[in-house]
């Protein structure tokens, strides 16, 4: 049993941690943003700054890849759930649920799993909803940065395993 819970445990990890993570960081690269003579010529005009209307001619941004990108955050961090469901239950088939590293991986996973579904994903509808000069999107990135370091962390617990008592 454990064998299996391990394998779904690690597996599980690879690809819906590892697609979410990709996706969220990959997003600000293609989100569109408003383009900066299209946004002076509209702020003279006092109103908001339009799209730039070719998106894939400036710089490489593309809706449909940010809109693929948007979805795949939602659904592989939604099926992300699966990672720490399992690995509670590996921990408790284990008997280590009183170990430190299992602990304070539990509260990084909490944290990257609040990132994820409290911000980074509102932040990309919005971004896709009313796109600005690139403000968000860097906001954005810096939270991919942070939702990665979180995983990046557990995995290092999960390897190193301070205070381990086998």
């Amino acid at each position: 049993m454990e064998g299996l819970l391990l394998s779904v445990h690690v597996l599980a990890g690879i690809v819906f941690v590892g697609g979410s993570a990709v996706a969220a960081s990959l997003f600000p690269r293609y989100a569109p943003v408003t383009t900066s003579a299209m946004a002076s010529t509209a702020s003279a005009a006092g109103v908001g700054a339009p799209v730039d209307p070719q998106p894939e001619t400036s710089g490489g941004r593309n809706r449909a890849v940010a809109v693929a990108m948007h979805r795949i955050t939602r659904g592989y961090g939604i099926f992300g759930i699966v990672v720490p469901v399992v690995g509670i239950a590996l921990a408790l088939v284990q008997g280590r649920m009183g170990e430190i590293w299992i602990n304070i991986s539990m509260i990084l996973t909490a944290g990257a799993g609040g990132l994820l579904a409290l911000q980074i994903y509102p932040r990309q509808r919005d971004a896709l909803a009313a796109p600005d000069d690139g403000r968000q999107l860097r906001t954005l990135s810096m939270l991919a940065g942070i939702y990665n370091l979180l995983w990046a962390a557990v995995v290092v617990l999960m390897i190193v395993r301070p205070g381990n008592y086998t």
